[in-house]
């Protein structure tokens, strides 16, 4: 059979014939001409499903797999005894301040015995004043003295000679009381200057600038050749009994948890050095604007410790039951302490605290927690609210018996 001979399809298009072995794609000039458009729509068709998985409709994503979620260590603290303390701010002042000035008229400074830190007994000189015009003043005073004791003894003299007369007639009674009137005056006028002698000579020692306890000089207001009175002010303060104290600012809801006795550690700004003292008084006023009452705290006077100071107390309260956290898991922001714990569905929360007792144990959480939580322990830094994990609970270190 040739060519001309070929038999015809059914729509009379003409057939080739099929030779084994061959390709049949490219032996089929109709293959060919259908497969690059079958491709185009295969691949528009995938990408049609791509981009409904994409931006469909909004719908709960699928959960990622737990094996890609991170892994974050978190620790449930529980309660643990500890030692409960109240750290306040405040300042250092003498426990009794006795401000120390003029007694008398004053005058001209002529000598100034003390300065500050030195220790006075009680009505130790502490500066002298011009006493000169008193001296002469006491001098005229004193003669006066006994000039009215000399009229005293002469008008007793007299009255002694009448009284031996008047039994022979030389000298009537009336006489007698005369006499006797006359050395009565002269013994009351010897009272009288013996007063103002007395009068003139505190006078004089009051110019004497004393102190009116045993204590400690904090200041000196005072110097040699400056005029004083009653109006200058104080010329020196004085610590009574050398008695330091710290007035400790403790917000109103810890102030319930204080009382006299108490230790308390108090460290000034900028120091190392920490001074042992406890609760001798707790004012009975809160300040209606800050909300704070002050406690005083009784220190023994040492060289670091300067009136006026500014100064950090941590007061001793007894011991307390807190969740205990370590430092890792606390952290901080403008808006304050918080911690973050795993809500419903390991999803990360946000959780306000207040920060009580902090030691070597880790840091005492006052106020925030209830201890059945559970806390992310660290890297926290990289994580926000929302955000969900996988955990990994780990067991707290338990806390070192609590010292007071």
């Amino acid at each position: 059979m040739n060519a001309h001979n070929a038999p015809l399809s059914p729509a009379g298009a003409e057939v080739f014939p099929f030779t084994p072995g061959a390709d049949p794609v490219a032996a089929s000039p109709v293959r060919r001409r259908w497969l690059k458009p079958g491709l185009i729509a295969l691949a528009v068709a995938l990408a049609g499903v791509a981009g409904w998985q994409a931006f469909g409709p909004a719908g709960t994503p699928p959960a990622a797999p737990a094996s890609s979620l991170p892994e974050v260590t978190v620790i449930v603290p529980g309660s643990t005894m500890m030692a409960d303390a109240v750290v306040a701010p405040g300042s250092i002042a003498a426990r009794r301040d006795d401000a120390v000035g003029v007694q008398g008229e004053g005058g001209r400074v002529v000598q100034v015995l003390v300065d500050p830190g030195q220790r006075v007994a009680a009505g130790q000189v502490l500066a002298r004043i011009d006493a000169r015009v008193q001296t002469q003043e006491i001098a005229q005073l004193a003669a006066g003295v006994r000039q009215a004791e000399a009229d005293a003894r002469l008008a007793e003299a007299n009255l002694t000679r009448a009284e031996g007369l008047v039994a022979k007639g030389f000298i009537s009674r009336a006489d007698i009381d005369q006499r006797l009137a006359a050395r009565d005056g002269a013994l009351a006028r010897v009272g009288v200057a013996r007063a103002q002698l007395a009068a003139a000579r505190e006078r004089a020692a009051r110019l004497d600038v004393r102190a009116p306890a045993a204590g400690l000089i904090l200041a000196r207001n005072i110097e040699t050749g400056q005029v004083v009175g009653p109006g200058t002010g104080a010329l020196f303060r004085l610590a009574e009994g050398g008695t330091m104290e710290m007035r400790a600012q403790v917000a109103e809801q810890d102030m319930a948890r204080l009382k006299p006795g108490m230790i308390a550690d108090v460290t000034p700004v900028g120091a190392s050095e920490v001074y042992r003292g406890k609760v001798w008084l707790i004012d009975p006023l809160i300040d209606p604007a800050s909300r704070q009452g002050i406690v005083r705290i009784q220190l023994d006077y040492a060289p670091g410790l300067r009136v006026g100071a500014f100064a950090r107390a941590r007061i001793e309260a007894g011991e307390t039951s807190r969740p205990l956290l370590p430092q890792s898991a606390v952290l901080a922001d403008a808006e304050g302490n918080f911690v973050l714990v795993l809500g419903k569905d390991d999803r990360v929360e946000r959780r306000a605290i207040k920060v009580g007792t902090i030691s070597d144990a880790g840091v005492g959480i006052a106020s925030g927690l209830a201890g059945s939580e559970r806390v992310v322990a660290s890297a926290g830094a990289f994580l926000k609210p929302g955000d969900k994990v996988k955990p990994v609970v780990s067991r707290p270190a338990a806390a070192p018996p609590a010292t007071n």
